[in-house]
């Protein structure tokens, strides 16, 4: 496999996570965002684990969906996430059907 056959690959599976998200989003409450990965997620707790300059969070996500192209199953009934990172959680807002 050449350069060109690899970026092109990656192009592909990149398209096909992005038509995913757009038909799964609407049956998730909220989109995580961590220095690592991004989820969506119906159920997110958060707890600080320690405190200090750089506190460590603990997340965990049940009923998630990981944006990762090379996972061949992003549905997980459950992720639990530590970081000394920012988090962002983002409630979704409902879709009107």
């Amino acid at each position: 496999m050449n350069t060109d056959d690899l970026e092109n690959f990656e192009a592909e599976r990149e398209l096909q996570l992005a038509q995913e998200y757009q038909a799964v989003v609407g049956m998730f409450k909220y989109a995580v965002e961590t220095d690592r990965r991004f989820y969506l997620a119906n159920n997110v707790d958060v707890k600080v684990m320690s405190e200090g300059p750089r506190p460590l969070m603990e997340v965990v996500l049940s009923d998630a969906w990981v944006w990762d192209m090379y996972r061949t199953s992003r549905f997980v009934p459950r992720v639990r996430v530590l970081s000394f990172k920012d988090l962002n959680i983002e409630e979704l807002p409902p879709i009107d059907l």
